[in-house]
């Protein structure tokens, strides 16, 4: 089970991330369950209801999503 502190960083981490960066969030993901999002889905819906469903995803899986470096530094930046 993740601790609160890990908590509040993902939540920090997934807010930081762009339209892209989180379409690629949901292709990538490896989590327990299979993601099967159409593009068409995931181009319409608002960037920060993908926000809240990818948060919903980390946490049920209890994993953060993998970022390459380069992608995280621009986040946290």
């Amino acid at each position: 089970m993740l601790a609160s502190d890990q908590i509040e960083e993902l939540i920090s981490l997934v807010a930081s991330l762009d339209r892209e960066a989180m379409i690629q969030q949901f292709s990538s993901y490896r989590g327990s369950f299979p993601l099967d999002f159409t593009n068409e889905f995931l181009a319409g819906v608002s960037l920060d209801r993908l926000r809240h469903i990818f948060l919903a995803i980390c946490l049920q899986n209890q994993r953060f999503p993998e970022i390459e470096a380069e992608s995280a530094c621009e986040a946290v930046a």
